[in-house]
């Protein structure tokens, strides 16, 4: 068995195993605190302490005017009990794992990147439904994420790689964080979070790779979008709130397997 096959099996069996999992993840989220006040969170410029806020708190998108009033958000032990989420979430993580496997074949990455599969699917399960990225989950795994990448860096003296991971890690982050601070109407600010954890595991690969990533997530979330907008003439629907995780889950793996082919049709 060659190396690439092992490691997308590999990838791809963890993945799944840990992708049945996501239920449990879902139901023991804090439901987030009522808010008099459903505004935007104050300007933030680093990475937050997951201490300074209050435990099990998150961040609603930032409410835009609407046409008509939102529907309650469902509570987290639903969304866990909805039928097949299991089985779902399961086969999403063991073929995203496997593909990501098969891509970055037996090496280093898979260390974070086969943990980080069954949680962004879990992620994009959430906002998906809730338009949230819970901070007891994102800031968890993207220091998980760090300390990884650290180590690995340090441990294979992989120098270039570790800067340019926290140095992407940073830069996507800051990126996002001027989209939300200039319109914060389509973009909350668990988005700007989960920006961190892309640019983390995009930058490890390449620059390239983080522009394809980026790149892919944004085309992904804004096209749909506009087609409907156009389709239904209502150009209300440009200043409506949509799940971006999803999206920036799927760019990210784009950019983790196909994105150095790509950068190198592109850019040379």
């Amino acid at each position: 068995m060659s190396d690439v096959l092992l490691a997308a099996v590999v990838a791809g069996v963890l993945s799944g195993a840990l992708g049945l999992l996501v239920p449990r993840l879902v139901a023991a989220i804090p439901e987030p605190a009522p808010r008099d006040d459903p505004g935007p969170e104050p300007v933030d410029a680093g990475l937050e302490d997951a201490g300074s806020e209050d435990a099990g708190s998150e961040d609603a998108r930032p409410e835009p005017a609407r046409p008509v009033a939102e529907d309650p958000k469902p509570l987290y032990a639903d969304l866990a009990a909805r039928p097949h989420l299991a089985v779902t979430a399961a086969l999403v993580s063991l073929v995203s794992g496997a593909v990501i496997g098969a891509a970055t074949g037996w090496d280093w990455p898979l260390v974070w990147l086969v943990p980080l599969v069954p949680v962004t699917v879990a992620l994009s399960w959430i906002d998906w439904h809730t338009r949230l990225l819970p901070r007891v989950v994102v800031l968890p795994a993207t220091l998980a994420a760090v300390v990884a990448v650290v180590a690995v860096g340090l441990a294979t003296g992989e120098r270039d790689a570790l800067v340019r991971a926290l140095v992407a890690m940073v830069a996507v982050r800051s990126f996002f964080w001027l989209l939300w601070f200039v319109r914060s109407a389509g973009m909350g600010f668990g988005d700007v979070r989960l920006a961190a954890l892309v640019g983390l595991v995009l930058g490890w690969v390449g620059w390239g790779t983080v522009a394809i990533g980026v790149w892919v997530g944004f085309v992904g979330f804004a096209v749909p979008g506009l087609l409907l907008a156009v389709v239904r003439r209502d150009r209300a629907l440009l200043r409506q709130a949509f799940p971006f995780g999803p999206f920036m889950a799927g760019g990210a793996l784009v950019g983790l397997v196909w994105g150095p082919a790509l950068a190198g049709v592109l850019w040379g």
